[in-house]
This record gives structure tokens, sequence and C-alpha cells, in this order.
């Protein structure tokens, strides 16, 4: 199978793409990729270090500045006129799509040429691409139930996230490998691999007052934020930059406070961790509230918006659910729900149906 697929700008659009690609390998060992990426963003340093074939090219989102906006038209033109060529060159079964504006000219491009399209959406509310490129795409794959109204429904399949399967296939860790207690519960507080200043300033507050708790507690700050925390000892509470094999690390936690992007969502629900979620108010379309109130709404979590992020409420919350284990059960079994432990098998088997199903285990 000869694929080409295009994500770009965040880890949230990133790794279910690499996810995506693993899964067509394991059932492919012949299958030849093309990422294409832009040329400034951090896919174009995860990617080729993964040896994967790279194509970068010049894009950037739309903006309300006039000017900007003129600068985005002119590399979406330029990167159309690129991609005819290079679309061709390759000659994929199929052109695959993961989210980030890069994709447009990709899947655009692709449709036009007339191959066969596919595109996942991760967010409850979908963002500017793929509401541009729905109607260039063959098939749609969404993350969670609430997108589908977005899109024309005979296209639409509710996957879940490609990062689902990850995590659980991860293998869990040992509590003391981190330095915790086995039988006490873990609360798990990272919000996203850059960390957030603004929960950062208020958890170096906090963190003192987790002294005494019979749980323990690990704080990922993000690489910019860990010098703050450094000269903070608390004996129940452990404080790290980052973490390497976070996947591993959720399936020895009991409660995660976080925040509320795709990728997170699909893990956590695929395994039916308790959450807290703190929704980051900075990102386009409010959409991490409104991922969020999917699992508010459906009791997997619990609600905690940055602006009333203090310690009476992080505390209060933490209290409630660890103190009841009829809340946690009830928090895990409504998260599974809501998951999805198969997603990159279906998405791999809508690959093999828009390519004809040519494709398969038995072409290793």
């Amino acid at each position: 199978m000869r694929v080409i697929i295009s994500a770009g700008g965040t880890g949230g659009h990133i790794y279910p793409a690499l996810s995506i690609i693993r899964k067509i390998q394991e059932n492919d060992k012949n299958a030849e990729f093309l990422y294409i990426g832009t040329t400034d963003r951090m896919e174009h340093e995860i990617i080729p270090k993964e040896n994967i074939p790279y194509l970068g090219i010049e894009m950037s989102g739309l903006s309300k500045n006039v000017s900007k906006s003129l600068k985005s038209i002119k590399c979406l033109l330029k990167s159309v006129s690129l991609l005819k060529k290079e679309i061709k060159k390759f000659n994929p079964d199929i052109v695959i799509g993961v989210g980030g504006y890069v994709t447009f000219p990709v899947i655009y491009t692709a449709k036009k040429l007339g191959y066969k399209t596919l595109i996942h959406e991760q967010n409850s509310i979908p963002g500017k691409s793929n509401k541009l490129l729905a109607k260039y795409a063959d098939k749609i794959a969404v993350s969670l139930p609430g997108s589908v109204k977005y899109f024309n429904s005979n296209k639409v399949v509710v996957t879940g996230n490609p990062r689902s399967s990850e995590v659980v296939l991860a293998t869990p860790l040992k509590k003391s490998e981190l330095g915790f207690t086995k039988d006490k519960k873990l609360v798990l507080i990272v919000m996203g691999s850059l960390g957030s200043m603004t929960i950062n300033k208020e958890l170096e507050k906090i963190i003192e007052k987790f002294q005494g708790k019979e749980y323990e507690v690990l704080i990922v700050t993000g690489k910019n934020y860990y010098d703050d925390f450094k000269k903070i000892k608390v004996k129940n509470v452990k404080v790290v930059p980052f973490l390497n094999n976070m996947l591993n690390v959720l399936k020895i936690c009991d409660l995660i406070v976080t925040r509320a992007g795709a990728s997170t969502i699909s893990e956590i629900t695929a395994i039916g961790l308790p959450s807290i979620l703190v929704p980051s108010p900075y990102v386009a379309n409010n959409h991490q509230f409104y991922n969020a109130m999917e699992l508010v709404n459906n009791k997997a979590s619990l609600l905690l918006e940055e602006k009333d992020f203090n310690a009476n409420n992080l505390l209060e919350k933490i209290d409630l659910v660890l103190n009841s284990k009829q809340l946690q059960q009830e928090m895990h079994i409504n998260s599974l729900k809501l998951g999805n432990q198969n997603s990159t098998n279906l998405i791999y088997q809508l690959i093999l149906e828009l390519v004809g199903n040519l494709y398969g285990k038995d072409n290793k």
C-alpha cells in the first residue's frame, strides 16, 4: 500500500497520525509512506526521526490580520502547485489527513487529482481545516460521537482516536519505579506536554496543602516551569518536568487532573481513568471545553475551569472522587463507554474499504 499522510502543528494531530502509520505497517510490511507537514512546526523534527519520508511545505493558518491572511493564501496557492507534482509522483493508494491547517492543500489537491481521501477529526468540534475538507473526503473518521452532527452522516464513522489503542497496549509501571507507595492512591496532575504557566503558578501555592493527604501526587510541570518547583519539598508529592512514558504511568493512576485535548481524552477514556478536566481557554473555538463536556455530561469526569482553579476547588474535587469508591467506579464505567480500545483497527478497515481491500496481512 502506498500512503500519503498529513498532520501538523501539535502532538494532538501528529501522534494519532503516527499511530495510523504503525497500524498499516503492522498489517502490510511492504507499505510505503510519504508524510507531508510544514517546514517549521514540530512535525518536521518528529517525523524524520521515525525514518518516515517527509515533505515539508510552507503553510500558515488564516488570520484576522489582512496581511497575514494574504501571506497564507499565497502559501496555499504555491503549495497546491507543488503538491500536484509530488502527489502524482508518489501515486498513493490513499491520502489521509489527521488535522492541522497543513492538511487542507494536501487533501484538496489529492481529491482534485482523483485519489481516495480520508480525514480524521480528534475534537468534539471540528477544526477549520476539517470543516472545509469535509466535501473533499471520501470518508470522515471522528473520535467522539458529538462530532457526527457537523458532517455528512453518510461519510462519518465514529472510530475513536488512534492514540487510544496505544494506551491500552501500554505496560503499567510499578508505583515503586516512580518512588510511590504501592497501596496508596495516585493522582497525576499534568497540563499537556508544555505545561501551563497559569496552572503552575496556582500549583506553587497549592502544593504544600497536599501534605498529610492519604493519597500521593505526581505533578508534571513542563520543562519551562520545573525550576520554579525545585525548592518545594512535600513528602507525598513528586514533581517532574516531563514524562517519556506517560502512557505507562496512566495505567497506574487512580485520578488525573489534566487539560481536555483530544489525545488526552482518547487515552483516559480508553482505560476508563477518572478525571478532573481543566480545559484550556486559549484554544480555537474553545474546543477543549466541549471535549470536556462530553465526559462531564456522561458522568465520566468533573469539570474545573481554569478561572476557578485554586486550592479549595481542586482539593475538594480530588477528595470527592478519592473518598467515594462508588463515584470512582461510576466514572470508570462511564469513561470506558465513551472510549474506543479498537480505534486503529477501525481506521485500518476504513482504509481497506477505500482502497478496495487489496492490502492486508497476506501482503506482508
